[in-house]
């Protein structure tokens, strides 16, 4: 195995290792399945060494792949940097650029930027995951990350891409007129409230509430539970029970009376999104365009 070749071999199984799958990898690489098989193979026989434990429904690296995975990452982001920084030399920005965010930042405030400067820049690529739950941007290989601001690690450059936020508690007016109108967080107790799952440690989310700087944190019950916001809205305007949602969810909602809300004065603002990325990085001139557009300016 030439040089050449044992290089494109190990790109090949860092692809393999992300996508936990010979056929993704595959269709990312633009090779045959087969053709990337051989190519782990021959790698595996060059090393001396299993890579990948293979499965009917998935792959897995070994213990000797993700050693070689934490040797091969860090000096691939070197490439990658160094590779994104000739791009300077061309009169527009081009490239690749990768982010994962909360469903709810994504559509609100990447996309719409997005849909501009695709239009504006053809030569600029974006890709966009969006999942609730927690994402290693290092690990996964994404430029970025958006989090609410008060969830990011120390060691990350974060910038403000939004305004300040904001939770109510909602439920149609059936359900109040059953149930009558909680006084106080703790009345919640009483109540048939919309649990949400969370996507990252697989719990129902702790409703977070706070008045005058004290805050509240309560778990509630009720019949049902979600891991998806647009059902829990749907379930509130059903009359099903009350659910905690971001006010510019149902903003149209409480504004035709479809959806009222309660304990507002414990509902106060909270730092919003920001985009986050790691401070040993570059940005590439393409990110740069990306990021600059999304900085949020009072």
């Amino acid at each position: 195995m030439t040089r050449r070749e044992e290089l494109a071999s190990l790109s090949m199984f860092l692809t393999v290792a992300e996508e936990r799958s010979f056929t993704r990898a595959a269709a990312k690489l633009g090779i045959s399945q087969s053709a990337l098989s051989h190519a782990m193979r021959r790698l595996e026989a060059r090393l001396g060494l299993r890579l990948l434990t293979r499965t009917t429904r998935s792959v897995a690296p070994t213990e000797a792949g993700e050693r070689l995975i934490e040797a091969l990452a860090p000096a691939l982001d070197q490439i990658d940097n160094r590779l994104a920084a000739l791009t300077e030399l061309r009169e527009r920005p081009a490239g690749t650029v990768r982010i994962t965010a909360p469903k709810h930042a994504g559509r609100t405030l990447l996309w719409p930027v997005m849909n501009r400067l695709a239009a504006e820049y053809p030569d600029v690529h974006f890709e966009l995951n969006l999942n609730d739950g927690l994402t290693d941007i290092v690990t996964d290989r994404y430029d970025a990350g958006v989090r609410l601001g008060e969830r990011i690690d120390k060691d990350m450059i974060a910038v403000r891409i939004g305004p300040q936020l904001r939770t109510v508690a909602v439920a149609a007016p059936s359900y109040f007129a059953k149930r009558g109108i909680p006084k106080t967080p703790h009345d919640l107790s009483a109540h048939s409230c919309i649990n949400l799952r969370m996507e990252s440690a697989g719990g129902l989310y702790v409703w977070e509430f706070d008045r005058d700087g004290r805050e509240l944190r309560v778990r509630v019950e009720g019949q049902l539970i979600f891991n998806d916001v647009d059902l829990t809205t749907e379930a509130a305007l059903a009359g099903h029970g009350i659910a905690l949602l971001m006010e510019d969810r149902v903003s149209t909602q409480i504004a035709d009376g479809s959806l009222i809300r309660v304990l507002d004065d414990w509902c106060e603002p909270f730092d919003g999104y920001h985009l986050y990325y790691p401070s040993r990085r570059q940005p590439s001139p393409a990110f740069t365009l990306l990021l600059e557009a999304l900085r949020y300016r009072e």
